[in-house]
């Protein structure tokens, strides 16, 4: 595998590793991770590993009342994206930024920028605090930023915006003006898509449009947006078998509950199995549980099957690894045969551009709110009722045809070739 970029992440939930998890053949099979590479120096390893914890132990306090709800809060506070209107200038540089400049000034990662100028390919990294160290300590080669989010902070922007030589690569128009509001020229703006993953994806959406065909069948039981909207799905029929209108539902309904990488929210999972196991027994559902990376929640999910009365691997999976891309790989696999993607609007709410609906559990911060708007814009996304309720109200918005409606227009108004569109930009072909 010719390595053709050095690419950078950072390893702080799975934002920034899933991100760059799609470019993994560009990199020669290597992703540096920014707060724990080999060779990193102890100081800085401890730097990161202090604002890691942190930032963990913050987001699953905000479930604890008052206390846990004020600290996340003023946490927030630091990275909070401020209202779109009306159009103004933004490029003052925020506390959060100043605390990562003093760092930076300080030496932070410069020994990882002194080794990587050995070779100086180009630079792309997911994580905006990766691009800061290597502007500022003078990177030889070209710079690219993978915006990760449908809207974002001052924090994504360069340090000193009017001299940036960054090139930033926007999964949407919104990113794009925030950028400018920021002080980035627009020479230095792509709106490529997030990347998404090609196994996921194909030549001209080609796995999108078979794996959606078959999705709608089990998203409209009743055939009545299929039936409404034949005229618009036709272009999905690219074989026999995609008859849209035709075909009967097959197989239980799959759905997905994915927890984020802090662990949050992993309660909506326990919920989903006491509410769905007559559900799942009888077949009418699949549920499949991700806990990602982290031992802990796979453990309280095994507990939570046994307790409902199921048995993995029954009706009801648990998609873990304690390999991060391992985890991606499964992941992805997984999402060709998942229907309804439940989780709160982190990053991969841009994986309704595969074609899928996404149930929507509670923000966590700022990012995720207007990531949650986002998802309402494109008519991809729908605010999960109280969990508790799950098998009263899932089979009234199937029957609605709404999670079918959401399905389309997630593929139809998301873009989903950003990992074509930026290996094309890249690589300049």
């Amino acid at each position: 595998m010719d390595k053709k970029i050095h690419l950078v992440a950072a390893d702080m939930g799975y934002g920034h590793q899933r991100a760059a998890f799609p470019l993994f053949d560009l990199s020669g099979g290597e992703i540096i991770t920014i707060n724990n590479y080999p060779g990193i120096p102890e100081k800085e390893r401890d730097y990161w590993l202090k604002s890691l914890k942190s930032y963990e132990k913050i987001s699953r306090l905000k479930k604890v009342p008052l206390l846990g709800k004020a600290v996340f809060s003023l946490m927030d506070a630091f990275q909070k994206i401020k209202p779109f209107y009306p159009f103004r200038d933004l490029s003052a540089q925020t506390i959060q930024q100043k605390f990562f400049r003093e760092s930076i000034e300080g030496g932070l990662g410069r020994a990882l920028i002194e080794e990587l100028n050995k070779d100086p390919l180009p630079f792309v990294t997911t994580f905006f605090v990766a691009a800061y160290i290597a502007e500022y300590h003078g990177y030889k080669g070209e710079i690219y930023c993978i915006i990760c989010d449908a809207d974002v902070s001052r924090a994504w922007a360069p340090l000193y915006p009017q001299n940036s030589r960054t090139n930033f690569l926007a999964p949407n128009e919104r990113v794009k003006e925030r950028l400018a509001m920021y002080g980035v020229k627009e020479e230095k703006i792509f709106i490529t898509g997030f990347p998404l993953p090609e196994t996921n994806v194909g030549e001209d959406k080609s796995i999108i449009k078979q794996d959606l065909a078959k999705r709608l069948s089990r998203l409209d039981p009743s055939g009545n947006y299929r039936q409404q909207y034949q005229a618009l799905i036709e272009d999905l029929e690219t074989d026999d078998d995609s008859r849209l209108s035709l075909r009967e539902k097959k197989g239980p309904l799959n759905i997905t509950f994915a927890v984020g990488g802090a662990g949050a929210q992993k309660e909506i999972g326990r919920a989903l199995l006491d509410r769905l196991a007559s559900g799942i027994k009888s077949g009418a559902y699949h549920l499949n549980l991700v806990a990602g990376s982290r031992p802990e929640v796979k453990d309280y999910f095994i507990d939570a099957i046994r307790e409902s009365g199921l048995s993995e691997g029954n009706g009801v999976d648990i998609i873990f690894s304690p390999d991060k891309f391992d985890y991606f790989k499964l992941f992805n696999k997984l999402m060709r045969q998942t229907d309804i993607l439940w989780t709160k609007p982190s990053e991969l709410s841009f994986y309704a551009g595969l074609g899928l609906p996404i149930i929507m559990a509670s923000p966590v911060g700022s990012q995720e709110d207007f990531n949650r708007e986002w998802l309402l814009s494109v008519g991809a996304g729908i605010d999960n009722l109280d969990p508790r309720y799950v098998d009263e109200w899932l089979p009234d918005i199937l029957e609605s045809g709404r999670l079918a409606r959401a399905a389309m227009d997630g593929f139809l108004n998301a873009e989903s070739l950003g990992t074509y569109n930026i290996k094309k930009l890249i690589l300049k072909n």
